[in-house]
Parts: C-alpha cells; sequence; structure tokens
C-alpha cells in the first residue's frame, strides 16, 4: 500500500479531485462532515441519508457512483456515529470500514477525506497514523509457511489522506509508516513457527536489518557468554540443541557523546517451562516467548527507516528453554553476570534468568535509560488482561519521569501501558536460604515479584520494565502477534528526540 497527503484549498477541493473512491464521513444525526458536504452540491448524499439508505451508524458504508459535480468516480459514505464529538473509537471504526470498502473495489487509488482534524483529544497525526496502522493489519498476512499462499490484497492500492501538506504532516506520514513496517516485522517474527525463528534466526534478522540501515551489530555466542560469566542466561539455553545468541544492534544517530537509550528483549524462542513443564494445551503459543525480542527488532526496523536523530541500542538475549538431560533442574543454584546467586525453583521462570544477564551487560554503555520488553508473566495478564501492557520502574523523581514519557508515549500511539508497583516489600518475597534471592517470588503478585527481581540488575542507571505478556499476541480464532508495543517504543524514542 502507498501513502501520500492531498492538500485540498480553494482551487484544488476534494470536489474537483480525480480519483478512483473518495471516502467521506455522515453522521447518525444525518450531519455531514466538512468534506461530504463539499460533494453534495447536487444533494445526492442528503438524499442517500433521507432515504434511509445510510443510517450513519459507526461503520456503515455506502457506495455512490458517478455523483453529479464530483470529480472522484465514487464516493464512499462512512457511518462516524451519533456523536458530533468525534471521537476515537468511532473514527477508528470509520478507518475499517472505509478500507474495507477499498478492497471490494475495481479503482486503483482512493482518498481517505475523514475528518481527521476533528477526532476529540487527539491530532492529526494520531489520525494519520490510525489509517495507515489499519491499512497493514488489513493487508497482513501470516501464510509464509502455507504451501499456497492466501490471495495479493486486491482493490485500492494508493491512499491519499486529505490533510495540509504541511511538513508536520509530512513527517507524521513518514513516521507512521516506518512504525507500521516495524510491526509488520514484529508480527512476521512473532508468527513464525519455532522451528524456524530459532536463536540463530533473530541473529540474522538483526544482522540484515544492520546491512540495511547501517547499524552496528554484534552476536556473541556461547563462549563469549561464558567469558562474560552470564551463568544466568546459559542455564536457561543448557536443555537445548540450539546455540543461544546475544545481539546487540547500535543505531548510533544522535551527538557522539549522548547517552544512549538500551532496549533490551527477552527472546526465548520456545518455552517449554523446561524441567517445570508447561501444561501440553495452548504450548503451541508459546512460540510466541520471543516477542518482546521481535519488538525490538521491530522498533530498530522503524528507527532505522526514519534515520532518528538519537542513540538507541538494542539487546536482545535469546534461547530456546527446554528439558533434557542437560536441563537446569529445580534447586539448582546459578550465578549471575553481576555476582548475585539465584536459587532456581521454577525452571518456567526462565525470562528472569535471561533479561537479569541482559540488564547487567547494559551497565557498559552507561544509558541514559534502560526499557526492558518481556513476555514474562501469565500474573500480568490476570493483572491487566489484555488491554495494557504492565509498566513497572522504581518510585523517584528520575524514574517516575521516564514513566510519565512512556505512558504518555502509549496512550499518543493507542499502545497503553498501565503503571504497576515496585516496592522493597517484595523483595522479602525472593528470599532464598540458599541463593542471594531465588527466581519466584512466595505466592501473590507474581508479576511484581518478577520485576523486582530484575530490579537487583538494574541499580545503577534509569530503568523501566514492559511486561507485555497480555499484549504481544493474541490467541484463539483471532491467533497472532499484535506488533506491541512498537508504537509505544517508537513514540517514546521520537519524542526524546
Amino acid at each position: 500500500m502507498d501513502f501520500s497527503i492531498k492538500a485540498f484549498d480553494t482551487k484544488n477541493t476534494v470536489a474537483t479531485a480525480k480519483t478512483g473512491c473518495v471516502a467521506v464521513g455522515v453522521f447518525e444525526n444525518k450531519k455531514l462532515s466538512a468534506a461530504a458536504k463539499a460533494l453534495d452540491g447536487a444533494g445526492a448524499i442528503t438524499a442517500a441519508l433521507k432515504s434511509g439508505d445510510m443510517s450513519g451508524k459507526t461503520g456503515s458504508t455506502l457506495l455512490l457512483r458517478g455523483v453529479a459535480g464530483v470529480g472522484a468516480e465514487r464516493v464512499l459514505l462512512v457511518g462516524l456515529g451519533n456523536d458530533e464529538a468525534l471521537v476515537e473509537k468511532s473514527f477508528a471504526g470509520a478507518v475499517q470500514a472505509a478500507l474495507k470498502a477499498f478492497a471490494t473495489l475495481g479503482a486503483a487509488d482512493a482518498i481517505i477525506a475523514l475528518p481527521m482534524t476533528e477526532v476529540k483529544e487527539r491530532d492529526v497525526k494520531w489520525a494519520i497514523a490510525c489509517v495507515v496502522q489499519a491499512a497493514h493489519e488489513s493487508e497482513y498476512r501470516a501464510d509464509t509457511q502455507k504451501s499456497k499462499k492466501d490471495p495479493a490484497p486486491a482493490g485500492v492500492r494508493k491512499i491519499a489522506l486529505g490533510v495540509p501538506a504541511s511538513v508536520a504532516n509530512k513527517a507524521a506520514l513518514a513516521q507512521a509508516v516506518a512504525i507500521a513496517n516495524g510491526m509488520d516485522l514484529t508480527k512476521n517474527l512473532g508468527d513464525l513457527p519455532a522451528n524456524i525463528c530459532t536463536p540463530t534466526h533473530l541473529a540474522n534478522t538483526a544482522k540484515k536489518l544492520a546491512k540495511d540501515y547501517k547499524f552496528e551489530v554484534e552476536v556473541l555466542d556461547r563462549k563469549q557468554l561464558e567469558a562474560l560469566k552470564m551463568g544466568s542466561f546459559l542455564s536457561v539455553s543448557a536443555g537445548s540443541e540450539q546455540a543461544p545468541k546475544f545481539i546487540v544492534l547500535k543505531h548510533m544517530g544522535g551527538k557522539a557523546k549522548d547517552a544512549p537509550v538500551v532496549l533490551v528483549g527477552k527472546g526465548i524462542t520456545f518455552d517449554t517451562g523446561g524441567i517445570s513443564l508447561k501444561a501440553g494445551p495452548g504450548m503451541d503459543e508459546m512460540k510466541y516467548d520471543m516477542c518482546g525480542a521481535a519488538s525490538v527488532l521491530g522498533t530498530f526496523r522503524a528507527i532505522g527507516e526514519m534515520n532518528l536523530k538519537l542513540n538507541v541500542i538494542g539487546v536482545v538475549a535469546t534461547c530456546e528453554n527446554m528439558p533434557s538431560g542437560r536441563a537446569t533442574k529445580p534447586g539448582d543454584i546459578v550465578t549471575s553476570m553481576n555476582g548475585l546467586t539465584i536459587e532456581v525453583l521454577n525452571t518456567d521462570a526462565e525470562g528472569r534468568l535471561v533479561l537479569c544477564d541482559a540488564l547487567s551487560y547494559s551497565e557498559r554503555f552507561n544509558p541514559a535509560a534502560v526499557i526492558d520488553i518481556a513476555t514474562l508473566t501469565g500474573a500480568c495478564v490476570v493483572a491487566l488482561g489484555h488491554h495494557n501492557s504492565g509498566l513497572f520502574t522504581r518510585s523517584d523523581a528520575a524514574h517516575d519521569k521516564l514513566a510519565e514519557e512512556l505512558l504518555a508515549a502509549g496512550k499518543d500511539a493507542s499502545d497503553t501501558a498501565w503503571r504497576m508497583p515496585i516496592e522493597e516489600a517484595y523483595n522479602e518475597q525472593l528470599k532464598s536460604n540458599f541463593a542471594d534471592l531465588a527466581n519466584i517470588g512466595t505466592p501473590g503478585g507474581g508479576a511484581v515479584t518478577a520485576a523486582a527481581f530484575l530490579e537487583n540488575f538494574t541499580k545503577k542507571y534509569t530503568w523501566a520494565h514492559l511486561d507485555i505478556a497480555g499484549t504481544a499476541w493474541k490467541s484463539g480464532g483471532a491467533k497472532g502477534a499484535t506488533g506491541r508495543p512498537v508504537p509505544l517504543l517508537a513514540n517514546f524514542l521520537i519524542n526524546r528526540v
């Protein structure tokens, strides 16, 4: 899908625009959007509303052909609901309905002239991103492994957005396309089966990104990880035939002396639970346990395309968690990179064992901030469902500021997070009789104790943890990766610039 901006003025109006189709909005109370009014010189749209052919309900559509006085071959009326104060949900529903209709047309191009500057509590940048991401979502196909591919997208292939051609709007469109491309990469990686999307596959993906966008890349193998004394990370990989990989990507788009933002991704390409074996039903979805890593790679795809003027480092620790004669056992004690010993009470709490060494490694970059992203706990899904990612930070001025930045970026991107507590009391649940700490806490607050565990390895910098277990993928008939939290992360980095 190709996107562009189509600005209207007194000479080049929405009524005179030559295109295969123009989509305009109508409300349930028979009110027309400004663009719809401009096309209603002969009264065809008003007549359609009066006749009852078009209700105006959110997502309803009516296609008119050969409208007198209109340059477009077709006019698509799209319902915006009964609220004159247009809200986000109604606008998003209208966009999705317009795109669905476009896919059935014989037209090659179309204009979306919905009221993109009138969405309540939203700006035109958000509206542009809404259109672009919805278009990418409508075209996404998880069919790379099918012998017969899904039919290629039909209908409209070029979409112009009816907004002013300002520098800001052009930048917003470029950013929206880059972020949508990054989400596509994240979804593609997540949806691949674990026999294909191995740690080596993630490493090769990072190398390709580095080649395409001139990133620096380094991939550390087992011997190098042993030399770094990453005993915690390596304990998770011990039962697998797949070699662990530790990936470092660098996008140095800012000034040489500027401290980087570090994104750390959990990359468990398949999680059986190890010796603490998971139940069989639904275990296939544990291919999604690398979605934190996928979101880091997707975010790098986006910032590379934008050539973002910021120093950003991606750290991805990736391996499989498998049972075997070599696998780590419940009760084993491992030593992390920073020297803390960990009693592994449950081998299915492996994400924190991988992340803790990656967080210790991140110290060497003297970061401005470190954000780890992980499908870490089912407890976070219990707490927040599938709407918000869990956000955890310490409570002080620097961490409160970081949390506010992330929450605002998520809200702006419709990729929301909710802040959860971290307090010293939760560390009491992680005490071990035999090691410095246990890898699981006593019952209660499972998402919080997981974050509290990670916090022990982040004392030397400003840090936040995103638990995306509830937001990284969908189950059931709509099973598939969502691409979250790439929009949140990309907007956060854009705002940092």
